[in-house]
C-alpha cells in the first residue's frame, strides 16, 4: 500500500488555531516564514517518491504476468485515470482556498465542516501512523536480502529509531534526505531499463493473460478485478502539495504543477516497466517470482537499494506526515487533549504529536504483523481521495462566488474522481469499505456532539440552501395543496421579552416536533437593543427545545402598524408563518387594533390563535383539554367542510399529544333529538381525524349563558372573524382557567 508524504509545519500555516489572527497579519506572517520551497522539492520530490514505491518493484512484474501486456496498461490507465482525476480536483480547491495544516483534513474542514473533515483527519491519521510500521517490515525485507542473517526485531527496531530521530529532528532534514533516496531509485530504474539495450529481452510477448494467481493460492485462478486491487494502491499518493502548501513559495502554481507533472510522469514510467517486464520474462517467472526485477536488472543491488529507498521514503513521509494531522486536530479541539496535541516549537514542529506517533508506531511494531488490518489502511485513503472528489463537486454545482478556482477543472472530472475512488474501494475489499464508512460515520457523529467551533466558514449552509431552493422551485410547479403537510408554523409578535417568556412552554408545545416559530420583535415599548438580545436569546430556547425559531425586528410607530408590516413581509416568503399567535389584552384599549390585525391575518390567509391567559391559573397541570364545537342546528351531517374548527382541532389534537392530557369533545344541544345527532357527530369527528381516546360530553346549556364551565387546564374555542373580545374575557373568567381562540386560515384540514 502506498501512504501520503508528510504534511507541513503546523507553525507555518496561515488558517489553524491562529484563526483568531487578521488577514493581514497571517500575510505577513507567511511571508516571514525562512522555509519555503519551490515546485520541485516541495511538491515534485516528495510527491514522485509516494508513487515510486514497493509495487511498482515487488508486484507490477506480477500484475504483468496475470493480465498480460495489454491487460496490465489497462489496468494502469483506469488507476492513473481515478488518480488524475483527484490530482485535477486537489489542484482546483487548493487554488481557491488558504490550505492549513493537516492537508485534506483542512481542504475537507473549510467547505464542509469541522465535523466532517474530522471524521476523515483521525482516521487518516490512524491509516498513516499503522503504515509506518509496515513499510518497517518492508524495511526489513530489503534488507535482509543483503544481510539475511540479521534478526527481524533488531532491524525494525534500528529503521524506527532512525526515522523517528529524523522526523523528530525536523521537516527539513526529511526533504533533504529524501534527495538521496530519488537519486537511489533514479539509479534502481536506469539499472533496470538498462537491459533493454542489450539482447536480454525476449521476442515474443503475451498481449492478454490467462490470470493464473498466486503462489500463496496454488495458482488456483484470479479476477481483473482482483489483480487491479493488487496493483491500485501503486497510483495513489499525491497530498504532498497540499501538506506542504504552508510552505510553499507559489503553492497555488506549485501544486498544480507539481501533482499532475508528477502523476504524468510516473504513469509513463508505470506502463513502461509493464513493457519491459513483458519482454524480460515469461508470464510463468512472472507470477511464481515477486523478486525477478532484482535477477533481470543490469545490476540488482542497486534496485535491491532503490526497494529500500522507496519503502524508507514513504515510511519517512507517513512518520513526518502523521503528526502534522494530529497536530492540527488539536488545534481545532477535536480530540480528547487537545491543548498538549497542538503544542509546537519555535520553528513549528509538532513535538508533542510526534512523540505521540512514535508510541502507536512503536506498539504496533511489537505485534509483529498488520497484515489483517492493511486494508482498512488503504480504505481510509481512499475515502479521503473521494471526499476532496466531492468537495469540488458540490462547489462546483453551488456556483457560489466565494468558489473561484484559479485552477478550474470540468464538472464531470470531480464526478469520476469521487466515482472511482469509491469503485475502486469496493473492487478492493467490500467488507473493509463499509466497515471504514461505518468508522468514518460513528467518528462523525461524535464530533457533532462536540459543537467544534471553526476559525473560518464553509458552504455546508450553501448546500442546504440550494437543496431548499430546489425543492421550493419543485413545489412551486405543482398543484398548491398544503392540507397534507400542514404544520404548526407561529408567528409571535413580542412587545415585551417577559411576556413571551410566560407562554415559552405553551409556544414549543403547540409546535414540536415539526413546527417553528418565528419572532416579530416589535420596537417603541422595549429599548432596541434589549428586544433584540431578548429575542436572539429566546430563539436559541426554542432551538435547545427542538423546535426551529428565527427571529427579526420591525421599526414603525404603531404596534398594529408594526405588525401589519411583518405579516405583509413574510407572507411573501416561501416558508411563511402560518398561524398568527395572539395575547388577549386585559384591558379594552387595544381592542380595535386586535380586530383588526385579525383582519388582515385572514384577508393574508393566516391562522389566528387568540390566548386568553388565567392569571391565577395559568395552564394548571396541563392534564385535561376541552374543545368546544359550536351548535350545528339540525345540520349535524358531517363532511370534509368543517367550518371553522381544523385549527382548533389539530391544535388540540398536538397539545393532547405533547401534554399526555385527556382531550374532550363539548358541544351543546337544547334538545332531545339534537343532542344524539350531536353525539353521532362528534365520534365521527374523532374517528375520521384519528383523534384516540376522546371523550364526549353534550351540554344542554349554552356555555355564553351558562354561568359556568366544566373545569379543564385549558378551554379551546372555536374564533369568529368579527371577535367579541369582552365574550372572550368573560368564557375565561366562566372557566376560571386559560382559553384558546382559533380562527382558520382555509389552509388547515382536520380530516386530511
Amino acid at each position: 500500500m502506498e501512504n501520503e508524504p508528510f504534511a507541513a509545519d503546523e507553525g507555518e500555516m496561515l488558517e489553524t488555531g491562529e484563526g483568531t489572527k487578521s488577514l493581514q497579519e497571517q500575510v505577513e506572517e507567511q511571508k516571514a516564514k525562512p522555509v519555503l520551497f519551490g515546485t520541485f522539492e516541495g511538491v515534485f520530490v516528495p510527491n514522485l517518491l509516494t508513487i515510486l514505491g514497493v509495487i511498482m518493484y515487488l508486484r507490477e512484474g506480477w500484475v504483468v504476468g496475470n493480465a498480460g501486456l495489454f491487460g496490465a496498461w489497462l489496468i494502469i490507465l483506469i488507476s492513473f485515470a481515478i488518480t488524475t482525476c483527484t490530482g485535477l480536483s486537489l489542484s482546483s480547491i487548493t487554488t481557491n482556498i488558504r490550505i492549513g495544516a493537516g492537508g485534506a483534513f483542512s481542504i475537507i474542514s473549510q467547505s464542509l465542516g469541522l465535523e466532517v473533515g474530522g471524521s476523515i483527519g483521525i482516521p487518516l491519521y490512524l491509516s498513516q501512523a499503522l503504515a509506518v510500521s509496515m513499510y518497517i517490515f518492508g524495511i526489513r525485507t530489503g534488507w535482509r536480502w543483503f544481510f539475511p542473517e540479521h534478526p527481524a526485531l533488531y532491524i525494525d527496531l534500528a529503521a524506527f529509531i532512525l526515522l523517528f530521530v529524523i522526523a523528530y529532528i525536523s521537516a527539513r532534514l526529511a526533504f533533504r534526505i529524501q534527495y538521496f533516496i530519488l537519486v537511489v531509485i533514479v539509479a534502481s530504474l536506469i539499472s533496470v531499463f538498462w537491459t533493454g539495450f542489450g539482447d536480454s529481452m525476449q521476442g515474443s510477448v503475451q498481449l492478454w493473460g490467462s490470470f493464473p494467481g498466486s503462489p500463496e493460492t496454488g495458482f488456483v485462478g484470479i479476477g481483473f478485478w482482483e489483480v487491479f486491487a493488487v496493483y491500485f494502491p501503486a497510483a495513489t499518493g499525491i497530498m504532498a502539495g497540499a501538506n506542504m502548501s504552508g510552505e510553499l513559495k507559489n503553492p497555488r502554481k506549485s501544486i498544480p504543477l507539481g501533482t499532475l507533472s508528477v502523476i504524468g510522469i510516473s504513469l509513463c514510467i508505470y506502463l513502461a516497466l509493464a513493457y519491459w517486464f513483458a519482454r524480460s520474462a515469461t508470464p510463468e517467472e512472472l507470477v511464481s517470482n515477486y523478486t525477478i526485477i532484482f535477477e533481470k536488472a543490469a545490476f540488482g543491488p542497486i534496485v535491491v537499494a532503490g526497494l529500500l529507498g522507496a519503502t524508507f521514503s514513504s515510511a519517512l513521509n507517513s512518520i513526518v506526515g502523521a503528526p502534522r494531522i494530529l497536530q492540527a486536530l488539536g488545534d481545532h479541539g477535536i480530540l480528547p487533549k487537545s491543548e498538549w496535541f497542538s503544542q509546537k516549537t519555535e520553528r513549528g514542529e509538532p513535538r508533542n504529536a510526534i512523540l505521540f506517533t512514535g508510541t502507536i508506531v512503536l506498539g504496533a511494531l511489537m505485534l509483529r504483523n498488520l497484515n489483517s488490518v492493511a486494508p482498512l489502511i488503504t480504505m481510509f485513503f481512499l475515502i479521503t481521495y473521494s471526499m476532496i472528489n466531492v468537495v469540488v463537486f458540490i462547489e462546483q454545482n453551488l456556483k457560489l462566488v466565494s468558489f473561484r478556482p484559479l485552477f478550474k477543472i470540468p464538472l464531470l472530472v470531480s464526478f469520476l474522481g469521487a466515482a472511482g475512488s469509491l469503485f475502486a474501494m469496493f473492487i478492493i475489499n467490500p467488507g473493509f469499505s463499509l466497515l471504514a464508512v461505518v468508522v468514518v460515520l460513528l467518528i462523525h457523529n461524535y464530533l457533532l456532539r462536540k459543537h467544534l467551533k471553526a476559525p473560518f466558514g464553509d458552504v455546508r449552509s450553501g448546500l442546504f440552501v440550494a437543496v431548499a431552493e430546489w425543492a421550493a422551485k419543485k413545489t412551486n410547479s405543482m398543484t398548491s395543496s398544503s392540507e397534507r403537510i400542514w404544520k404548526a408554523n407561529l408567528l409571535v409578535p413580542v412587545e415585551d421579552p417577559r411576556e413571551l417568556r410566560g407562554t415559552f412552554y405553551f409556544l414549543r408545545d403547540i409546535t414540536y416536533p415539526k413546527g417553528s416559530v418565528k419572532l416579530l420583535g416589535l420596537s417603541g415599548k422595549t429599548d432596541e437593543e434589549n428586544l433584540l438580545s431578548h429575542l436572539s436569546s429566546m430563539s436559541e430556547g426554542f432551538q435547545e427545545e427542538g423546535v426551529f425559531s428565527s427571529w427579526t425586528i420591525i421599526d414603525t410607530a404603531e404596534f398594529e402598524e408594526n405588525l401589519v408590516v411583518g405579516m405583509e413581509a413574510l407572507t411573501g416568503s416561501f416558508f411563511r408563518p402560518s398561524i398568527l399567535f395572539l395575547s388577549l389584552p386585559e384591558s379594552r384599549d387595544r381592542d380595535e387594533e386586535i380586530r383588526e390585525i385579525i383582519r388582515k391575518a385572514s384577508m393574508y390567509r393566516m391562522g389566528v390563535l387568540l390566548f386568553s391567559k388565567h392569571p391565577q391559573a395559568g395552564l394548571g397541570r396541563q392534564n385535561l383539554i376541552n374543545l368546544w364545537i359550536e351548535n350545528r342546528g339540525l345540520d349535524w351531517n358531517i363532511s370534509m367542510e368543517l367550518g371553522n374548527m381544523d385549527l382548533a382541532l389539530l391544535i388540540a389534537y398536538k397539545l393532547k399529544s405533547n401534554w399526555k392530557a385527556s382531550l374532550s369533545f363539548m358541544t351543546f344541544a337544547p334538545t332531545t333529538i339534537q343532542a344524539q345527532a350531536a353525539e353521532n357527530f362528534l365520534q365521527s369527528l374523532a374517528e375520521l381525524a384519528r383523534v384516540p381516546n376522546v371523550k364526549m360530553q353534550i351540554l344542554r346549556e349554552n356555555p355564553v349563558k351558562s354561568s359556568k364551565l366544566p373545569f379543564a387546564s385549558l378551554h379551546i374555542f372555536s374564533l369568529d372573524p368579527t371577535p367579541d373580545l369582552d365574550l372572550a374575557r368573560n368564557l375565561m373568567e366562566k372557566a376560571g382557567s386559560s382559553c384558546l381562540f382559533a380562527l382558520d386560515s382555509g389552509e388547515e384540514n382536520a380530516l386530511a
